[in-house]
C-alpha cells in the first residue's frame, strides 16, 4: 500500500480587532404636545429648524396633537442637540431620546 504524502497549506493566525460600531442615528428628537402652541407655529418651526417640507411638518403636528408626541428627526446626539435647543427656544417642548 502506497502512502500518499499530503501537504496541508500553512495557515497563519491573524488577530482581528473588531470594533463595535455605535449607531450614529440612535437618537430621536421628540416634540411633545401642549395646550399653548398653535399648529401653525409648530409646523413653521419644524420647517425652519428641521428642514421639513410643509407636508411633513403638518403630518408631525397632527401626530403630536393626537398621540401626544412625535419623533420629528432621527440622528446623532450632537446633530440633534442644536435642533432641540432651537425648538425649545421657540417655546415648544422637545427632548432627545
Amino acid at each position: 500500500m502506497n502512502q500518499m504524502n499530503t501537504t496541508h497549506p500553512m495557515f497563519e493566525e491573524e488577530e482581528v480587532l473588531v470594533e463595535e460600531l455605535v449607531d450614529l442615528d440612535a437618537y430621536d428628537l421628540v416634540v411633545y404636545n401642549d395646550d399653548f402652541n398653535t399648529f401653525d407655529h409648530v409646523a413653521n418651526i419644524l420647517v425652519k429648524v428641521c428642514k421639513h417640507t410643509v407636508e411633513q411638518a403638518e403630518q408631525c403636528t397632527l401626530i403630536i396633537h393626537y398621540k401626544g408626541k412625535c419623533a420629528v428627526k432621527k440622528g446623532g446626539y450632537e446633530e440633534l442637540k442644536p435642533l432641540c435647543e432651537a425648538i425649545l427656544d421657540a417655546g415648544i417642548q422637545a427632548a432627545i431620546v
